[in-house]
């Protein structure tokens, strides 16, 4: 059976190949090649994947992107269908849905979210339900740098708490769109901000909420 990660995966490949090297992403900076390449090198190259979290290791990182959006943009997306090396962890089920289930999600919609054209994507409950669940325990740490207390909330009535702190905004919306939400998405995502004025314009201006 396909799991949520290897699913998206492939749909985020089909997306980039579709849209074409030189289609904008959601990505600020961004093109659908710097997009695939960051995708490629964070599976490929865990000694330069890291300049993501460590700040000494970003010249590599960025050094070593630079290498991979440079090959040809066809080898890029083959590379990221077949997946990571034989050897690395993300070829553990559990790694891989663990740390790639949201990963490619967000990312599919960043390439998704930047067409003019795009419509709104209907996610089975066990999907959803999958995204709510990686949210809540992901809650803190991709919170961590609101500018005001934070409570995601389902439409349900479920609810995690990213952020500490007052004044409170609350966010709701599906578990895909709160999880856009919550990795720096705000433009895109499909919620609802409940707080005071200035607490609500803050969080939603915020560049990054956390990761």
């Amino acid at each position: 059976m396909s799991t949520h990660a290897k699913r998206e995966r492939l749909l985020l490949a089909d997306l980039l190949e579709a849209a074409g090297p030189d289609a904008p992403t959601l990505c600020e900076g961004w093109n659908a090649r710097d997009l695939a390449a960051h995708v490629v090198v964070r599976e490929r190259r865990a000694d330069a994947a890291g300049g993501v979290l460590i700040k000494q290791l970003a010249a590599r990182l960025e050094r070593v992107q630079a290498e991979f959006a440079a090959k040809p943009y066809e080898e890029l997306i083959q590379l990221i269908r077949t997946g990571p090396p034989r050897f690395s962890p993300f070829n553990l089920k559990q790694i891989d849905e663990a740390s790639n289930t949201v990963e490619f999600y967000v990312h599919t919609e960043d390439v998704r979210r930047a067409q003019p054209d795009w419509t709104p994507r209907d996610l089975d409950p066990v999907f959803s339900d999958a995204l709510w669940s990686r949210l809540e325990r992901m809650a803190r740490l991709v919170g961590r740098g609101a500018p005001v207390g934070v409570v995601l909330r389902r439409p349900d009535g479920q609810t995690a708490v990213a952020r500490k702190g007052t004044p409170v905004v609350t966010v709701t919306g599906d578990p895909g769109e709160l999880v856009l939400f919550a990795y720096g998405r705000q433009d895109a995502a499909k919620v609802e901000l409940d707080g005071e004025k200035d607490a609500v314009a803050k969080l939603h201006e915020a560049k990054q909420l956390g990761i």
